[in-house]
Order: structure tokens, then C-alpha cells, then sequence
């Protein structure tokens, strides 16, 4: 059961980082770049570090606000997730909810 989580949070957060750098190449072409909702969407879901260590390496929506704040705010999300999934009672009880 680790393993497949290690491997989807080295993935998700892969992505996340690399979304950042496209979208931050896209910008400086004028090309087209992705909707700030699918970088927030890929964060929440497990790639806020690949996120938020992109956003600074490249330097790419740092002071674009709220989205900044909402960045900021999935590793909140992420670590509430991590810990809720790491409780096999409250684990159990979400899978649970979520097959209904």
C-alpha cells in the first residue's frame, strides 16, 4: 500500500513543478498557457511541494494574488489529506463514503 502512494506523490508533484515551468515558458512567449485553476487542482490533489518549489525556482506567479495565497493554502490541503489518510479509522471511513 506505501509504495503505490510514494510513487503518485513523486508523479503528482513531478507534474506539478514541470506545470509550472510550461506555463512559465508559455508566458514568456505569448503562447497558450494554462488555466490557474489546473495549477491549484494539480496542488491540491497531492502536488503542492512540485508546485510550490516551481513556482519559486521559475519565478512564476509569486506575486499574483490570491492565487498565491490559494498555493500556499493546498499544503494545508495536502498535509490535513496525508494525515487523514494515514489514520487507518479515518481512512476506512472515507474510502467507505467514497464507494457508496
Amino acid at each position: 500500500m506505501v509504495l503505490p502512494v510514494v510513487i503518485y506523490l513523486v508523479v503528482i508533484n513531478a507534474v506539478g513543478f514541470g506545470a509550472f515551468g510550461w506555463d512559465k515558458h508559455c508566458a514568456e512567449r505569448g503562447m497558450y498557457r494554462l488555466p490557474e485553476r489546473t495549477l491549484l487542482m494539480i496542488a491540491v490533489i497531492g502536488g503542492a511541494a512540485g508546485s510550490i518549489a516551481g513556482q519559486r525556482l521559475f519565478r512564476h506567479k509569486t506575486r499574483k494574488e490570491p492565487f498565491r495565497t490559494y498555493l500556499n493554502l493546498t499544503v494545508l490541503i495536502n498535509i490535513v489529506g496525508f494525515i487523514a489518510l494515514s489514520s487507518p479509522e479515518l481512512r476506512e471511513r472515507i474510502l467507505s463514503e467514497l464507494m457508496r
